[in-house]
């Protein structure tokens, strides 16, 4: 069943706080921009997504990701206490339902990190958020920045590389595309944080309402 929206305007120029899906290839680039977007203090309620992936170096736990064994993110999935939850690259992630409707009662902006096979799942449950694609500006510029992060054996590379083409199909789910150029994140950061304060007063349209 589609979760309610916050509380619903009754102006255009009342207020709102908006849910925004930031997804898009991997080494795109999402926690780079999302790590601006928290040095800018911009007052967001960041989402920590849960992962059973092993930590990377370098990475905190219950910063940069929430890290659990399978057992107990099985455990979670299977009580529904989990917004969305997918299988990528042969581990589970997923968002803590718990977080986001809490941030979004109290008033706050939320934002929260997902594959793109994830934003299909939120969109039907909460067809009022707002997904933004965050894309590199070509193939090659995606292919030379997973080479550069060197955290994947070549074989997972070819595999993510392929996995980017086809998830530019799903680009009809997403509300926005937001292209992050080499060496101009504070460009995509100006972009995402012009489409949150854009739609804060958008009044929803009826589509949208009637859906959720």
């Amino acid at each position: 069943m589609p979760e309610q929206p916050p509380s619903q305007p009754s102006a255009a120029l009342i207020q709102r706080p908006v849910l925004v899906i930031l997804s898009g290839p991997s080494g795109v680039g999402k926690d780079a921009v999302l790590a601006r977007m928290k040095e800018s203090g911009l007052s967001l309620h960041y989402v920590i997504t849960m992962t059973t992936r092993p930590r990377r170096p370098l990475e905190k736990n219950n910063v940069d990701y929430c890290f659990v064994s399978q057992d107990e993110f099985l455990r979670l999935q299977k009580n529904k206490e989990l917004l969305e939850s997918a299988n990528v690259y042969g581990n589970w992630y997923g968002v803590p339902r718990k977080d986001v409707m809490d941030a979004l009662q109290a008033g706050k902006d939320t934002i929260i990190k997902v594959d793109v096979q994830g934003v299909e799942h939120i969109k039907r449950v909460m067809p009022w958020a707002v997904a933004i694609f965050l894309s590199p500006p070509s193939r090659e510029d995606l292919e030379m920045r997973l080479q550069r992060r060197s955290t994947e054996p070549v074989n997972d590379l070819s595999l993510r590389l392929k996995s980017a083409e086809s998830e530019f199909d799903k680009l009809p789910y997403f509300d926005y595309v937001v292209v992050n150029y080499q060496n101009e994140i504070d460009r995509a950061v100006s972009e995402i944080i012009a489409i949150i304060n854009t739609e804060k007063f958008r009044p929803l349209s009826e589509e949208k309402l009637n859906n959720s």
